[in-house]
């Protein structure tokens, strides 16, 4: 099913007493997600994401915009109308039914051409729990089980509607870490098994980039950037996308561009046809190269390591953050190494505008 959402906005009246103002939760927001795609909505805590995830499913209705079904406009449609299926943050089962019961629950309160059978719904049932991989638990209770079994029994209960879309809000955030790693390599195989579109909404930006076919950042409601994984970790829109994709996060610093060269300090980094003038420039901890004879000179505070690589943590006059990381080689850097100069790699150093954070293009 394909979705389609246009100027899509929602705008909550302010609370404080004093001072009221209404909050922008989502901002002209349009976005097209082709049928069978898996889109990640990612962003920090606040930006909107969970609010548009509501609009999509019609918990929330929009001040102004409107949401497609292929063809279909479902704005005005209830949550029940829709065919959505959603897997919440809390998983949301019911304690006192077995796993079975709560896989079953939604078929039970379909009406007219589309109530089923005891034996349909039994074959539905059946069906959700093998795509999930969780037949041995159906005469379960959820205190019974663990997080991980209990978020694919969420699933298959989302699943067994046979909804248009899937929705997922911060499905994993209450997993540990190796649940979590388990658990989305679970969702890509499910979601790409049954084939149905699906929006995974999460803060974590390694969860939306190893299983999304797309991502969209957002920010205070507004849309960032949109695109495949690694076109919008290669080429951020602007300095808060660069800033949130990447672990560790990209290193920033202030830099000048003069007569065709780019300097960060006093340190020539390399040539650029961008404009003379004053910029953020942004370079990943993976594109600063150990070389003795290169042209970025650092101060080092620390060598982690880290087995195949290690993290030096350094310094440099052209920033203002305490802290800033080079992802190198495992031994290429002495662990009482005071200072070390690099050389850095062209693609993974960028230049943002000073005033809009807009990416300027090097060369």
């Amino acid at each position: 099913m394909k979705l389609v959402l246009e100027q899509l906005t929602k705008i909550f009246p302010g609370r404080e007493k004093k001072n009221p103002k209404d909050v922008r939760a989502v901002s002209e927001m349009s976005l097209t997600i082709e049928d069978g795609e898996l889109v990640g909505l990612l962003g920090p805590s606040g930006c909107g994401k969970s609010t548009a995830l509501n609009l999509i499913c019609g918990l929330e209705a929009p001040t102004s915009g409107r949401v497609y079904f292929g063809e279909e406009d479902v704005t005005d449609l209830g949550p029940e109308h829709r065919g959505v299926g959603l897997v919440f943050q809390n998983y949301a089962l019911y304690p006192h039914m077995t796993v079975r019961q709560n896989i079953r629950f939604p078929l039970e309160n379909l009406k007219g051409a589309q109530k089923l059978t005891k034996e349909e719904v039994e074959e539905r049932v059946q069906e959700a729990a093998r795509i999930v991989q969780i037949e041995e638990l159906l005469e379960r209770k959820p205190a019974e089980m663990s997080g991980g079994q209990q978020q694919r029994v969420a699933i298959a209960r989302a699943l067994v509607k046979k909804p248009n879309v899937l929705l997922l809000d911060e499905p994993l955030s209450n997993l540990d870490a190796r649940l979590r790693l388990q658990t989305r390599e679970e969702i890509k195989r499910i979601q790409r098994k049954t084939g149905v579109t699906s929006i995974f909404v999460t803060h974590d930006q390694e969860e939306a980039m190893s299983i999304s076919d797309r991502i969209v950042v957002m920010k205070a409601g507004v849309v960032q950037q949109c695109g495949r994984p690694q076109e919008v970790y290669d080429r951020p829109a602007n300095l808060f996308v660069a800033q949130f994709l990447g672990t560790p996060r990209i290193n920033t610093f202030e830099g000048r561009v003069k007569g065709g060269k780019l300097f960060i300090g006093e340190d020539e980094l390399l040539k650029t046809s961008a404009p003379d003038g004053e910029y953020s420039v942004g370079i990943r901890p993976e594109g600063l190269l150990v070389d003795d004879a290169g042209s970025f000179h650092c101060g080092v505070t620390a060598v982690e390591v880290m087995g195949r690589d290690t993290s030096v943590v350094f310094t440099h006059a052209g920033s203002g953050e305490e802290q800033l990381r080079a992802i190198v080689p495992g031994g290429s850097v002495a662990s009482d190494k005071k200072e070390q100069a690099f050389s850095v790699k062209p693609d993974k150093i960028f230049l943002f505008d000073k005033e809009s954070g807009e990416r300027v293009e090097l060369s």
